[in-house]
């Protein structure tokens, strides 16, 4: 080999190590970019909060808030958010039917919910990703029809539908949804189909999710697992999504009907926040059919309770 063909070689080497690391480079930026884009909508968001409603709290009335009801909205958002973050479904039904049945009103819980899915769906969408559990195609084709379904639901919650009326319907809803998740999880055999209309299937679980208090998980993540995708990829994707949908939902819900119960949020935020590591680590630890079951029995129970005292 002549002197101008080794120099040629070493040329060519030399250019795909720069093009291999151009390449790598690319994909960390990407990579971080899934964390950093939660992260400072988070930041944005919490210090908007804080410009904006700084003059409704006191030192005296935060020390207050700290009661026996605080701690009952800390534990509501440690499980709700444990049964999401492993089962990819639940914590809007259950959040809500328990806050409903703790004589929450309709309004104050739905808006409550989805305030505290801003922050709780950020940090379990940063702990699935740290886990592996994405997969960024699903995620790019749940996320706009999503969030179109749940801008256009929390709308209508806030400025046109009367909270007090749809309250039974909402409770009715939430049982239908413990019956989905209860059925998916008695099926024994599952054969893998072909998912179509992901945009159809994320439009009305964003829908249902505004208006109802809940139903993005149990809609979307069921039927999806339903036609045999993989449970950790699919969990996964689905709680990434949802933070922009919650997102989505509870900024319309601050602009429309302002923003009530701050000890219903503080606690939900904070349950939620602490137990998200945790439940995206379970994800694939734990038996799923037992635990979707229990869930569905107790989101019936508490919905039934909450129709009982409105009948």
């Amino acid at each position: 080999m002549d002197f101008a063909s080794k120099a040629s070689t070493k040329s060519m080497e030399k250019e795909l190590k720069i093009n291999n690391y151009d390449v790598r480079s690319d994909a960390s930026i990407k990579e971080k970019l899934w964390v950093v884009v939660p992260l400072v909508l988070l930041v944005g968001l919490l210090t908007t909060l804080i410009y904006n409603h700084y003059t409704e709290f006191s030192w005296s009335g935060f020390v207050e808030g700290f009661n026996q009801e605080f701690l009952v909205f800390f534990a509501i958002g440690v499980f709700a958010q444990l049964v999401d973050g492993t089962l990819g479904m639940g914590y809007g039904a259950t959040s809500t039917s328990f806050l409903l049945a703790y004589g929450v009103p309709p309004v104050i819980s739905s808006t409550g919910v989805h305030v505290a899915e801003m922050f709780t769906t950020g940090a379990s969408a940063i702990s699935h990703h740290k886990f592996g559990n994405i997969n960024k195609k699903l995620v790019k084709h749940l996320l706009i029809p999503g969030v179109l379904g749940a801008i256009t639901g929390a709308y209508l919650l806030s400025d046109v539908i009367n909270g007090d009326v749809i309250k039974p319907f909402i409770a009715v809803y939430m049982i239908v949804l413990a019956v989905i998740i209860i059925k998916k999880a008695l099926r024994k055999t599952i054969v893998k189909k072909k998912t179509t209309k992901l945009g159809y299937l994320a439009t009305f679980g964003g829908f249902m999710d505004s208006v109802g208090g809940g139903g993005w998980g149990p809609i979307v993540t069921s039927t999806l697992l339903g036609r045999g995708r993989n449970p950790r990829y699919t969990i996964g994707s689905v709680n990434a999504a949802e933070f922009a949908i919650s997102f989505a939902s509870g900024i319309i819900f601050m602009l429309f009907g302002g923003i009530h119960g701050w000890q219903v949020i503080f606690g939900l935020i904070l349950g939620g926040v602490i137990s998200a590591p945790l439940g995206a680590f379970l994800v694939n630890k734990i038996k799923r059919k037992p635990m979707m079951i229990a869930v569905g029995i107790l989101i019936i129970l508490l919905s039934l309770k909450t129709l009982s005292k409105l009948l």
